[in-house]
């Protein structure tokens, strides 16, 4: 009795723990899900649906309730663009390993093309913890080519945490290799999201986009007048030059319709390979950091080609912070100091 006792103890006293977990991680595997609330709060989802072609965070959505990123292919927004289906939230995945582009691949790829693409596929939720400050989710993944080839296990270790005016993301990026995996030289990479529209570049000038059904647009310049953002990077390089320069950090700040200022960074970490990253930073809403491009970015640099042979690993460790307000480098810098220290 005594013991039937205790334990009932112990399960009330988890249940309530639980009850109380100001970071909460929920999984719904049914639903293709994992929903991230901060004091009830809706902070982001891991999600699979069958429409994209890898798991992705989306929305990511600061700690005043404003959404960060774009809508835009899940759940579209007034006035987006709607260029570069695959653009979808926060993801991670390159666009050359093995020849093969994980990266461009979306269902606007005609089948006949399929073949040259990859996706990575979901696997299951190995664990998902919620907590007072922080919570926990820990997924595995398959990256299989266009032939049908798994060539990458990965398993990916996201922790959701909140903080005085900002919410942090750390993600942690175990890569196995299944075969002999070559990441080639390539800008299309590695760790990035797409910003809501109020986060584009005022400067952007336009370009040659994807549509919505996989063709080329031309985009005589940036059709928004609410465009606010402006990068910057550990290094001092601002706006449109940051693309293609390397910084241990890169952070993005502008305000919403409403004047409300949010600034988002993503801080890389010493240990990644590539360190310090190329920030493959576009003044239409991509803010990605790529490690494993360098030619691509420099023509004086050697071509980088990252290579694992099979049975090794690799690991990737990024910070992405959003704040509520507009933050400067030093503040940004602090954060990168304390991410390097394990911190």
């Amino acid at each position: 009795m005594r013991s039937l006792f205790l334990a009932g103890l112990v399960a009330a006293s988890l249940g309530g723990a639980i009850a109380s977990a100001q970071v909460k991680v929920t999984p719904n595997e049914a639903g293709r899900r994992v929903d991230v609330t901060i004091d009830g709060k809706a902070f982001t989802s891991y999600v699979w649906p069958t429409s994209l072609m890898k798991p992705v965070l989306d929305p990511l959505i600061a700690e005043d309730g404003i959404q960060v990123t774009r809508g835009y292919p899940l759940a579209p927004l007034p006035n987006e663009r709607v260029d570069h289906p695959h653009h979808a939230g926060m993801w991670f995945n390159y666009g050359n390993a093995n020849g093969f582009d994980f990266w461009n691949n979306s269902t606007a790829i005609k089948p006949e093309e399929k073949h040259k693409y990859g996706t990575i596929r979901q696997v299951g939720i190995v664990s998902a913890k919620s907590g007072k400050d922080s919570g926990e989710l820990v997924v595995d993944s398959i990256w299989q080519t266009g032939e049908g080839k798994d060539i990458l296990k990965q398993r990916t270790r996201y922790v959701f945490a909140k903080r005085k005016g900002a919410r942090v993301i750390d993600q942690f990026v175990t890569l196995e290799a299944l075969d002999h995996v070559v990441f080639n030289d390539d800008k299309e990479g590695l760790l990035g999201m797409r910003v809501a529209s109020w986060l584009e570049s005022p400067e952007e000038k336009g370009g040659m986009f994807m549509d919505a059904n996989g063709k080329p647009t031309q985009v005589a310049a940036v059709p928004n007048s609410t465009a606010t953002g402006v990068y910057e990077t550990s290094e001092g390089v601002k706006g449109t030059k940051v693309w293609s320069t390397r910084g241990r950090w890169c952070l993005l700040r502008g305000h919403n319709p409403e004047g409300k200022a949010v600034t988002l960074a993503i801080i890389d970490e010493p240990k990644n390979p590539g360190y310090p990253t190329y920030w493959h930073a576009r003044g239409y809403g991509l803010f990605a950091a790529n490690p494993l491009g360098a030619n691509i970015f420099d023509p004086k640099a050697p071509k980088f080609s990252y290579t694992l042979e099979k049975g090794k690993t690799t690991q990737f460790k990024y910070r992405v912070v959003l704040y509520s307000g507009a933050v400067g480098a030093d503040q940004v810098n602090k954060e990168a100091d304390a991410f390097a220290a394990g911190k």
